[in-house]
């Protein structure tokens, strides 16, 4: 689906003269320049994949609204990794740690990557597209040209399987 031809130079115009504007806005929440680079341009991504009728008067809003719902959920996921950093640091019952009970999110990455590796193609593809990417079963399911069931059911077995190889490895 297409938004229509006219929003593509609305949209086109509002980044040229707003661009640096809403960086700066990402930057300030989130004190990343990097990040809201990439923030900046999934709101313009999502705009321009939206086929909803977008005018001069409602783009602005549409702009910061959706800007702050990907800050908000950049916020979310720091906070879940910091939470189970937090965790996995205090893990003994004793209080105490060791330096082989602390994992950091760079570590879980590797060893969620090797459970990955381990399953088929197809399961790899569309886990990947689910838990990277955050794209719905059927979102994949278009994307790939597969069933829904079938997108379903790889998914689901595939994230049975990277958490049993997690659980294996982090014991």
């Amino acid at each position: 689906m297409c938004p229509p031809a006219d929003n593509y130079s609305l949209i086109a115009d509002f980044y040229q003269a707003y661009r640096s504007e809403l960086l700066q806005f990402a930057t300030a929440r989130l004190g990343n320049a990097f990040v809201a680079e990439d923030i900046v341009q999934d709101v313009f991504l999502r705009l321009l994949q939206s086929n909803q009728l977008i005018t001069p008067v409602t783009l602005p809003n549409l702009v910061y609204t959706i800007a702050m719902n990907i800050i908000r959920d950049q916020w979310r996921h720091q906070h879940a990794v910091e939470q189970y950093e937090h965790y996995i640091k205090t893990a003994n019952s004793d209080g105490s740690y060791d330096a082989q009970s602390v994992y950091s999110a760079r570590e879980m990455l590797e060893i969620m990557e090797r459970g990955v590796a381990r399953l088929s193609n197809n399961q790899q593809v569309i886990y990947r597209m689910n838990v990277y990417g955050g794209l719905k079963v059927s979102e994949i399911s278009d994307t790939l040209q597969i069933n829904y069931k079938s997108v379903e059911n790889h998914l689901g077995t595939a994230r049975k399987q990277v958490r049993k190889y997690m659980r294996r490895m982090l014991a």
